[in-house]
């Protein structure tokens, strides 16, 4: 183990406790009110206990006599999502569990849970980001009872896990663990599946092959395989220890899944007599900096640059792109993980997984080994691979070496020497590149660029032959404030395939791509976004088709040699009812930049 930090991690880490010195303070502060404050059941009313007891069967004399802590489980269960579907028997799991050791534990509340790969270029897609949201404002409805004593959280998926946490953090006076229920069995390989989209978005394929491949790849329940956010949720989660380790991507179904949840609600009760590790000093500054550094080390979701932000903001901590470019200069590649190679996270977990990356990590100097965890010790716990044993108990082994080169390298001979997560600039805004899915020969595109307002024209225009050629596809009106910041996934074929026809092609847009998209290069989440915000308007609003715009991931630069200034924005499509989304119009119309975390309700409650 290194004993001296990374001068970079080192100085970003400062960086960022002094410029959330206030905030920090402020929110540590109302912690420590919220945990003087919480009530003992002796001075609850009777009426008030009875309520809360009368559904708890078995445990209602362990509870009426206070025998030991009450555990409130708050899942985001539901069967449309693959990754969450074996969370339907969790609870009364989880309450056999807590008995083992003389507690009890409630289903404190549900939460909504989006599929993003159900809605993607669909209408629904629009409430995406904003059911993060609604996610924390449900965990704060589950948990304002007051009756537990720890937290139990049950989320996988996109905007389930930082929802959650978002939510939880307002709780962070008690202890709180993340139960991951593991990824579904690998199917066909991802080069195939992504070859076969290829050929539907040329025609050259039938609908009926195309359900046919996409049913080979999501075929059973468990998160989907590829790297996309919901595996990336799983690394933050194990870079931050808020997992028992090596939770994340150990497949529902097994016995060794069963000890590993046995093993986080056992915890869960010790926890509740470890007031130091409550949730609210686990997620600290040093905790918000790990999980950036395992999102540019194991090439994660760009959907994390928007949701850490805001988890870093419910905890009163300030974290900004800078921040996450600063750090990708000096944390490597080490997977290669599909979309970023060819393999999905079940090999990854094989060649070593989360275990292997965060030993690597810690022995550079490139992450905080001594961060607070729900484990016993530091970050260190991490870097070990779960097992069991000859009498079926967990144990951990340290990982020291990746078993596929391939899939998984050591920092001295990383995939990449950056982290590929690369912050571009310019007079078009700023914007997120991920450079780690993109081949080195594309990172510098520049081009006429072909403006649109929605995915659907860019197809359209795709199919027509209209975007052969060198071209910059320009897709504005896409940010929080204009229709909540859908994912723009549904491009990523057909420019895929403009690229492999010889053009250079990039994507510039205030909206968001999926965690899974790669290979074409994409100025993201550009902002400001190109909805007026206190009456102006993002440059994206003044772009012409035909505006020469350069994408250089080399030098950082979002630029266009278009003089804008006299130009007129272009005015927003009107809002679109429909799917549910006029019931949101609140919090897209409140959300705040993509690079501040895309939150109304944080915007709301002053964080």
């Amino acid at each position: 183990m290194s004993d001296q930090l990374n001068d970079t991690v080192h100085r970003v880490t400062q960086r960022v406790i002094s410029t959330s010195k206030d905030s920090r303070a402020a929110y540590l502060e109302l912690m420590q009110r919220e945990g003087d404050r919480r009530p003992e059941h002796k001075d609850i009313a009777c009426s008030n206990l009875a309520h809360a007891f009368a559904g708890a069967r078995e445990d209602q004399d362990a509870m009426k006599g206070g025998r030991g802590p009450n555990i409130g489980i708050v899942s985001a269960y539901n069967d449309m999502l693959s990754a969450h579907q074996p969370y339907g028997r969790y609870p009364e799991r989880l309450k056999i569990y807590a008995r083992e050791v003389g507690a009890t534990a409630q289903l404190a509340g549900g939460t909504p849970a989006m599929c993003d790969g159900v809605t993607q270029g669909e209408d629904g897609m629009e409430l995406s980001l904003l059911s993060r949201d609604v996610i924390a404002l449900s965990t704060g409805v589950a948990l304002s009872h007051q009756m537990y004593n720890g937290i139990a959280c049950l989320g996988i998926c996109d905007k389930i896990v930082p929802g959650l946490l978002m939510g939880a953090l307002r709780f962070g006076h008690l202890p709180a663990i993340f139960v991951p229920s593991g990824p579904m069995p690998s199917g066909i390989s991802n080069a195939k599946k992504q070859a076969t989209r290829q050929l539907y978005a040329e025609g050259k394929i039938d609908r009926d092959a195309l359900l046919e491949s996409e049913l080979g790849s999501y075929h059973s329940p468990g998160t989907c395989t590829f790297y996309g956010t919901a595996n990336s949720n799983q690394m933050m989660m194990e870079m931050m220890g808020l997992h028992i380790p090596g939770s994340a991507f150990v497949q529902p179904g097994t016995k060794l899944r069963q000890e590993l949840d046995r093993a986080a609600v056992h915890r869960l009760v010790q926890l509740a007599d470890e007031p130091q590790r409550c949730l609210a000093n686990v997620i600290d500054p040093k905790a918000i900096i790990n999980a950036a550094i395992g999102l540019l080390a194991t090439g994660g979701s760009t959907n994390h640059a928007i949701h850490i932000p805001a988890i870093a903001r419910a905890a009163g901590i300030k974290f900004d792109w800078n921040d996450l470019a600063e750090l990708s200069s000096v944390v490597p590649l080490l997977a290669r993980v599909y979309p970023n190679g060819e393999g999905d996270v079940n090999q990854f977990h094989a060649a070593g997984g989360m275990g292997y990356v965060i030993g690597e990590l810690i022995d550079a100097g490139l992450a905080h080994a001594d961060i607070l965890t729900v484990s016993q010790g530091g970050l260190a716990d991490y870097a070990a691979e779960p097992a069991l044993d000859t009498a079926q108990q967990l144990s951990w082994s340290k990982s020291i070496e990746s078993r596929d080169p391939d899939m998984l390298r050591p920092v001295a001979d990383p995939v990449q020497a950056d982290g590929g997560m690369r912050l571009l600039r310019g007079n078009l805004g700023r914007a997120c590149f991920k450079s780690s899915a993109v081949s080195r020969d594309r990172w510098v595109v520049e081009a006429p660029c072909r403006v649109f307002d929605t995915q659907r024209a860019v197809v359209e225009a795709f199919r027509a032959g209209e975007l052969d050629r060198d071209v910059v596809v320009v897709v504005r009106f896409q940010g929080p404030r204009a229709n909540g910041m859908p994912e723009l996934h549904q491009l990523t074929p057909s420019l895929a395939v403009l690229q492999e026809r010889g053009f250079k092609v990039a994507l510039v847009t205030d909206g968001r791509m999926s965690g899974a998209s790669g290979k074409v290069p994409a100025a993201i989440h550009v902002t400001p976004e190109a909805m007026p915000i206190n009456g102006q308007s993002g440059a994206l609003a003044k772009l012409e088709d035909g505006d020469l715009i350069k994408v250089c991931a080399e030098t950082g630069e979002l630029a266009t040699s278009a003089d804008l200034s006299n130009r007129t924005a272009a005015s927003s499509p009107p809002p679109q009812n429909g799917v549910g989304r006029e019931l949101f119009r609140i919090l897209q119309a409140s959300s705040d930049g993509a690079e501040q975390g895309a939150s109304a309700m944080l915007v709301s409650a002053g964080i």
